[in-house]
């Protein structure tokens, strides 16, 4: 049996404006930009520049496009770029020559259009005072309004923005398709109307999202720093196949793969793979002057094997006459050597990246990274909450999930994992990854999204070891499966359960704002009032603070 998030809040979600047209409307008889703008992968003297020119009249042709960086009035960069139909007029460029820790300014011109204008910091150098971060994910277009995209690009001091993943999700509008009860009630449809599957269909969803103004918006504020998660290809995806890919309809997963990652260079503000590299290869690192490096690691395509489930992989059998899971196979399944999310040779990069960053004096390794890492139990709830309660909440669940819970929360008693696609499915791989943090002297602040939650995580080896403090923020839009507890704490639940779990919030919506300087790490829950309406309301849901001393790190402590 899973508990699967995707099924059980296929009716749930929240959000309203009309959804934008296809890629190529708009056949005006100039050239617009009506994707915005956006920049990404900044190092100290580059950055990549993107945005999307929707062509005019003639919209076969090849377009040229110019563009320019600014310090104040001055043009520093500049150059030419075409938007070719090859690459659906999308264009990038990497801006070099600039000076690190500087903030600069950006457009592009087609014909006599130009384009919004972005904003842009270069990584610093040397001695760096702070560094701060906004890290996001999730962000179900049907699933309601980006608001907290709108705080994001308010925010008066933003380095970069850490996208985490599962910026586009690959779902049709069927009226049970996932988030739709809600986007049909806030015109949020995606576009296509029907799950993406061909190239065409990828660029078409991609396009809906540059849409949204205040995704825009957010682009325009900082560089994203991107790693996909599994919805930019298909749900619950791995090395050589997904939960939502079913092959006799829908083709060759590997093809579909390819064409899922070919649409995302071409409309993400990302560099192309290193040289040799496959596009899968989407793991680099940036170096935050003396202070911080951050390392980006792909737990989807490289080296995941099939996720395990409790329907197909935990076998029930009689013992004196009642159906009792064999819960010591099943864990020796879930503990088998070769399940991993890293590979070998990435794990061998990472090591070696994390290792430099601390040989060059830097008191930061942050690991973004996208699902939770910490080991959750699912909640006891039969333990937390009164057999009224229970029955009410279970009585108040949709028909077809009631049985699937009840049977979640028969195994979650046996101290079985919540989540199978996250790290917990993987134990060994994490033990593996454990061993390369103390190989190279480091305690990495790791942060995590997939969850549509909350988390401030005390990370432990199996030993109980401390390696590290995990930050996992809540989805931008897409629902939690606190959405479906009603009254009954589901994150409170989880902290109570669980030795890693220092606080969970299962239910809030936004993203986190992290502060780091030589002696803290801050991270700020930011949350907004709402994401069904605007105007909306912005909070610090709780501030979180974690220092470095002699002998390590120190926290996670409430503030």
């Amino acid at each position: 049996m899973t508990l699967d998030r995707r099924s059980l809040l296929a009716t749930f979600g929240t959000g309203a404006v009309a959804a934008p047209a296809a890629a190529t409307a708009g056949q005006g008889v100039q050239p617009t930009f009506l994707h915005g703008v956006a920049s990404g992968d900044p190092h100290a003297d580059s950055v990549v520049l993107w945005t999307r020119v929707t062509p005019g009249a003639d919209g076969t042709r090849a377009l040229p496009v110019r563009w320019r960086v600014l310090n104040g009035e001055t043009v520093v960069a500049s150059g030419t770029a075409e938007a070719t139909p090859d690459r659906d007029y999308t264009v990038k460029v990497i801006a070099g020559g600039l000076r690190p820790g500087t903030e600069y300014r950006y457009d592009f011109q087609a014909g006599d259009v130009t384009s919004p204008v972005g904003r842009v910091r270069t990584l610093p150098v040397g001695a760096t005072p702070d560094v701060v971060l906004a890290v996001a994910s999730c962000q179900l277009h049907p699933g309601g309004l980006f608001n907290a995209w709108d705080d994001v690009s308010k925010l008066e001091r933003l380095d970069a923005v850490v996208h985490l993943g599962d910026y586009i999700y690959e779902y049709g509008a069927a009226p049970a398709d996932y988030g739709m009860a809600v986007g049909t009630a806030l015109s949020r449809i995606p576009q296509p109307p029907h799950e993406i599957v061909s190239l065409e269909d990828y660029r078409l969803r991609h396009a809906q999202y540059k849409s949204d103004p205040d995704l825009q918006a957010a682009h325009a504020r900082a560089a994203f720093i991107c790693v996909w998660d599994d919805h930019e290809i298909t749900n619950d995806a791995y090395i050589s196949g997904a939960e939502n890919h079913q092959g006799e309809t829908e083709g060759d997963y590997t093809a579909r793969k390819a064409i899922a990652l070919r649409a995302y260079y071409e409309w993400m503000p990302i560099r192309e793979p290193r040289a040799g590299l496959g596009l899968e290869h989407i793991n680099r690192s940036f170096d935050f002057g003396d202070l911080a490096s951050l390392m980006m690691v792909e737990t989807r395509l490289l080296s995941r094997g099939e996720q395990l489930d409790y329907e197909k992989d935990l076998t029930v059998t009689p013992v004196n006459g009642v159906p009792t899971p064999d819960v010591a196979a099943f864990e020796a399944k879930r503990n088998d050597p070769s399940r991993d999310l890293l590979g070998a040779g990435q794990l061998d990069w990472l090591k070696s990246a994390l290792a430099a960053s601390r040989a060059s004096g830097k008191t930061w390794q942050v690991l973004g990274n996208q699902v939770v890492m910490a080991r959750v139990a699912g909640p006891d709830l039969a333990g937390s909450a009164t057999p009224e309660q229970l029955e009410r909440f279970l009585s108040a669940l949709p028909a077809a999930y009631r049985t699937r819970v009840q049977a979640a929360i028969d195994l979650f008693k046996l101290g079985l994992p919540f989540n199978l696609d996250a790290w917990d499915g993987y134990p060994a791989g994490r033990e593996r990854l454990y061993a390369a943090c103390a190989e190279a002297g480091v305690q990495p602040l790791v942060l995590a999204g997939d969850s549509h939650a909350y988390w401030v995580n005390d990370l432990k080896d199996a030993a109980g070891a401390r390696r590290g403090v995990e930050f996992g923020t809540s989805a931008i839009s897409s629902p939690s499966v606190g959405d479906l507890f009603g009254p009954l704490p589901l994150g409170a639940m989880l902290a109570a359960r669980n030795d890693e779990v220092v606080f969970c919030d299962q239910n809030a919506k936004g993203y986190i704002l992290l502060t780091l300087t030589p002696e803290r790490a801050e991270a700020k829950l930011q949350s907004v009032s709402t994401i069904r309406a605007k105007p909306y309301e912005a909070r610090t849901l709780s501030t979180w603070v974690v220092t470095r001393g002699t002998d390590g790190i120190t926290g996670p402590v409430r503030v």
